[in-house]
């Protein structure tokens, strides 16, 4: 088999410690990328760079920010749509109040603005934990939705209370927003945001704060006798995860609908980023993607396999069937396999590595 490390020595620690310590999955990461960025643009069709490219990159981001404040500090969350909704509206207002302000900018401060709802609803989560800041946090969810659909501040007093996103350039002629955007552009900016964010929460995982999450995580007293600061270390972890959901939330208002509209990040957003990280995997990055393509391509799967064997089933039955294969997944994975669709993946490198001796 080509999958062997042996003969790839380290001759120093930060080699040792790399994100890919073996040459194939550098290999096989650069390959991915190279189709993300080169093949996808120009092969794909708009159906697939809109209806399905699209929402599963912002979901993975969404993903990402809720796998570090659930999966890494082990804080349960509920209000994940909220968060979304907060970024939306925030970079609807940011880009109207200054519309010079570049679209990096509107995204980045919307993700600020989001980190310190995050904080200020972070707080009862140094004295409560499990269940009850699950409940806390889905307060949160139902405060902030009736916030932005009561108060006409937030859509600038629009009477129907759906807004457009504002179109915005990334440089020059290329818009990334707006209807003059092209789904390549769109596309484009989203993986090269979502890549890098994605590097960032890695390195991020794997540094001294991760670990200090992961304390936590495991065994919060134990945590707190070493010396690791409670106060600090999980409002660290509600705003940093917070700023990755306010993004993924204006991104999906902003380069995804092209609206800004409350009920698009109800309770069913936040029950939909929650199943994407227990399916893909809990403390994991690649789960999230690997949860979010899978959340975004079983209900296409659902619905075209059917008539590719000949059946025609009624789209509620499809609907229906989304939900109760959902739960029935999720139950398995608990049970199963806690550690999701990633923990299968590194159980099939480890494998191949043994391979011929796989035990």
């Amino acid at each position: 088999m080509i999958y062997r490390e042996a003969g790839q020595f380290k001759t120093s620690y930060p080699a040792d410690r790399a994100i890919f310590p073996i040459v194939q999955d550098r290999y096989f990461v650069a390959a991915i990328a190279l189709a993300a960025f080169v093949a996808v643009p120009l092969l794909a069709s708009e159906y697939w760079l809109v209806t399905i490219m699209l929402p599963f990159l912002v979901l993975s981001l969404a993903a990402i920010g809720l796998n570090i404040l659930t999966g890494y500090a082990g804080l349960l969350s509920l209000g994940t749509g909220g968060f979304m909704a907060c970024g939306a509206f925030a970079a609807y207002k940011l880009s109207t109040a200054f519309p010079e302000l570049h679209i990096i900018g509107v995204f980045a401060l919307s993700g600020v603005i989001t980190a310190g709802v995050g904080v200020v609803f972070g707080i009862p989560s140094l004295r409560i934990k499990g269940f009850y800041l699950a409940v806390a946090t889905l307060a949160s969810q139902f405060f902030l939705v009736w916030l932005f659909n009561k108060l006409p501040w937030f859509t600038n007093y629009s009477p129907s209370g759906v807004i457009s996103a504002p179109p915005r350039a990334l440089f020059g002629d290329v818009f990334v927003t707006g209807s003059s955007a092209t789904p390549e552009a769109k596309y484009l900016f989203a993986l090269t945001a979502v890549c890098v964010l994605a590097l960032l929460a890695k390195n991020m995982v794997r540094g001294n704060i991760g670990r200090k999450w992961m304390a936590i995580r495991d065994m919060d007293i134990a945590a707190e006798i070493i010396g690791i600061p409670m106060l600090r270390t999980k409002l660290l972890a509600f705003a940093i995860s917070s700023f990755y959901i306010g993004v993924a939330g204006a991104m999906w208002a902003f380069i995804y609908t092209s609206s800004v509209e409350a009920l698009a990040f109800g309770i069913e957003r936040s029950f939909q980023v929650l199943f994407i990280i227990i399916i893909g995997g809990l403390g994991s990055i690649l789960g999230s993607f690997l949860g979010a393509a899978f959340i975004v391509l079983l209900p296409i799967l659902l619905s075209n396999a059917p008539q590719l064997i000949g059946l025609q089933i009624p789209v509620d039955m499809v609907t229906h069937l989304e939900f109760m294969i959902f739960g029935a997944l999720i139950i398995l994975f608990l049970i199963v396999e806690p550690h999701g669709l990633a923990r299968l993946w590194s159980i099939a490198k480890e494998k191949l590595r043994l391979w011929p001796f796989p035990h």
